[in-house]
């Protein structure tokens, strides 16, 4: 995969995040844990979407612009790790809120590393 797939797929990433966001915090379900996103947040959806947007864009590209140094190329792949982390956290979110309870198994090994 080629760097500029990789910055491509972090805003990417970074939209979706966006979006699920508004869609959990609208519809009850979560809650924004970042301070001043929640601030523009309550502002209404386009100003949390375009500070969202643009800010994922920014470290995209300048991820991608300055790849060829090897900081911004370990940058680059630990905030890909990041994002799809959230996404797993995401997708638990959904599976909550459409009713979906973990087996009991399942829920002790989570409540051992909290």
């Amino acid at each position: 995969m080629t760097v500029f797939s990789k910055s491509l797929l972090l805003f990417l990433l970074n939209w979706l995040d966006a979006q699920l966001t508004v869609l959990w915090v609208r519809g009850g379900v979560a809650t924004e844990g970042n301070g001043l996103m929640a601030y523009l947040l309550d502002l209404g959806n386009a100003p949390f979407l375009s500070a969202k947007l643009a800010i994922g864009a920014l470290v995209a590209y300048t991820l991608y612009r300055f790849s060829h140094l090897a900081l911004a190329r370990r940058g680059l792949h630990f905030v890909l790790a990041l994002y799809l982390a959230l996404m797993g956290v995401h997708a638990a979110t959904g599976a909550s809120a459409l009713g979906w309870h973990p087996p009991e198994a399942l829920a002790t090994v989570f409540r051992l590393f909290s």
